[in-house]
């Protein structure tokens, strides 16, 4: 009964906001993402991709890229603490295929515009512990695991692709050559939407979001980011007002929400400062965009 009550508790929390916002409000002074070429926003997203990979190939499979195509990874560091998860054999093969997919993103970018060494990227069970209780503001007994089961993996699982999906978005309206949009970053966000309609149906068909009752949690969630607000709306937050699904995220007018490289730092760093590192990037992203926020001085 514990472990349903820690994930009853963090499925009210995703409900609320949407998990690739849960690291808190933004504490940093910079607003606006730097000045860059279209290849280094492409590039930026590798990072995204490493991460997505990583997590999607070892939950599935017990290994990772190294496994797969270690020539991609370019000797960058393997991740921390990742694992193949408990999961039944539905859940596996779409979380396998998922792995494989990004793979083939990854190898698209490089051969694209070239690439980076992998950065170091935390997948431990201890840091995704640390991000649902600083999401529910308390410390959840026991702590939450990822790898535990396929319910638990899936709701991490949300996080990854969601903070890929936004990322893309916000990286197309920036980009100087329509070729660039069409042949690689477009293609790209179709397929990170699909990951967030397949994780996102699961676990909104789960059931479980019926025992839910902690407003206190849906309450401080919905002041961390202000654009997302969940799984289950107030048919005044659906699609034309007229639904309480919300498993698309979009705004109103249902287009997808964007999210510029500063934005995605502060996320994915869990620090609320995208020149601060820590959370799933403990030595900070890799690629001219992501230094030069660690380095200003040098770029």
């Amino acid at each position: 009964m514990a472990i349903i009550s820690s994930t009853i508790h963090i499925f009210v929390f995703l409900l609320a906001m949407e998990p690739g916002l849960i690291w808190g409000t933004n504490t940093s002074p910079c607003c606006e993402p730097v000045e860059a070429t279209d290849n280094d926003k492409i590039q930026f997203a590798l990072n995204l991709e490493f991460m997505e990979a990583e997590f999607f190939l070892r939950g599935a499979l017990g290994e990772g890229l190294d496994a797969i195509n270690s020539s991609l990874a370019e000797g960058g560091p393997p991740p921390i603490g990742a694992r193949k998860a408990n999961l039944d054999p539905l859940t596996h093969r779409i979380i396998e295929e998922f792995g494989y997919q990004e793979v083939g993103h990854i190898r698209a970018i490089i051969n694209t515009v070239g690439g980076f060494p992998r950065p170091l990227i935390d997948l431990s069970p201890q840091n995704f512990a640390k991000l649902f209780n600083k999401a529910v503001g308390f410390t959840l007994k026991p702590s939450f695991d990822p790898y535990a089961n396929s319910l638990n993996y899936l709701l991490a699982s949300y996080v990854i692709p969601y903070v890929g999906l936004v990322g893309y978005v916000g990286t197309i309206p920036g980009l100087t050559y329509y070729t660039t949009r069409r042949t690689l970053i477009m293609p790209r966000t179709h397929l990170e939407y699909g990951y967030f309609i397949v994780v996102g149906s699961f676990t909104f068909g789960s059931g479980i979001w019926a025992g839910c009752s902690d407003k206190n949690i849906v309450e401080r969630a919905s002041h961390v980011w202000h654009k997302d607000e969940g799984l289950r709306v107030p048919k005044k937050l659906g699609a034309e007002n007229r639904t309480t699904s919300n498993i698309l995220s979009a705004d109103a007018y249902s287009l997808s929400y964007l999210a510029n490289t500063a934005e995605i730092l502060r996320t994915v760093y869990g620090t609320g400062n995208e020149s601060r590192p820590g959370g799933f990037y403990p030595h900070g992203a890799n690629g001219n965009i992501a230094r030069s926020f660690l380095f200003p001085d040098k770029y």
